[in-house]
Order: C-alpha cells, then sequence, then structure tokens
C-alpha cells in the first residue's frame, strides 16, 4: 500500500519561510519521481515543482524559481518543499505527489501522478 503524507503549512507573514515534509511508504524514492502541486481557494491545482528519480534533478514554476527547493533524505523516505520568500500569492493548499513509474522523468501534469498526500494548508498573510 503507497501513503503520502503531507505536513509542515501554517500561517505565515511575507517574506518568511516553511519547509513541508512529505512521508511516503510503500515505495522507495530512490526509484521514483515525485512532485508538489498547490490549489488556490477557485483555482485549479498546478504544479509547483518536482524531483527525478535520480534526486540529481529539479524543475520549478517559474513563479517559485529561486524561492522554493525540493530535497530528500532517502534514509527517512521523504521528500521536501523549501519555501523561502514567500508571497500572499503562495497561499494554497499543498500537495505532494509520486509517479509510480519506476526510474520516470518529471512531469507536470496532474495525471502524471499515481499517488497524493492529503494536503497541507499554507496562508501568507501581506
Amino acid at each position: 500500500q503507497v501513503r503520502l503524507v503531507d505536513s509542515g503549512g501554517g500561517l505565515v507573514q511575507a517574506g518568511d519561510s516553511l519547509r513541508l515534509s512529505c512521508v511516503v511508504s510503500g515505495r522507495t524514492l530512490s526509484y521514483y519521481a515525485t512532485g508538489w502541486f498547490r490549489q488556490a481557494p477557485g483555482k485549479e491545482r498546478e504544479f509547483v515543482g518536482g524531483m527525478s528519480w535520480t534526486g540529481r534533478s529539479t524543475y520549478y514554476r517559474d513563479s517559485v524559481k529561486g524561492r522554493f527547493t525540493i530535497s530528500r533524505d532517502l534514509a527517512q523516505n521523504t521528500v521536501y518543499l523549501q519555501m523561502d520568500s514567500l508571497k500572499p500569492e503562495d497561499t494554497a493548499i499543498y500537495y505532494c505527489a509520486l509517479r509510480d513509474v519506476r526510474h520516470g522523468t518529471i512531469e507536470t501534469g496532474i495525471g502524471d501522478y499515481n499517488y497524493w498526500g492529503q494536503g497541507t494548508q499554507v496562508t501568507v498573510s501581506s
């Protein structure tokens, strides 16, 4: 059984930082690409960033480049999303996701991911 558990969200002020965590069970991260998505009220879920199965490649949407960083800890089978210089427009529910394709590439589409975390709320006040 594959399970992803997101955590780390909260209420912060503009310019602050947060680190989200996603603990994965049922799949070994060293074989699978992962992604982070977010969904703001009244908007569609959108791709934020992803990490390749090797862990050596990452890809981000333009609006978070230079502010957000994805990393992972294979010993903990956990993926992280470090968010710095947060802006009010970053307010959303954040979800981690896993592509159930061994040695798969980073993809940006919601349909490319098979397993999802439950989401964690990030609220950035101005």
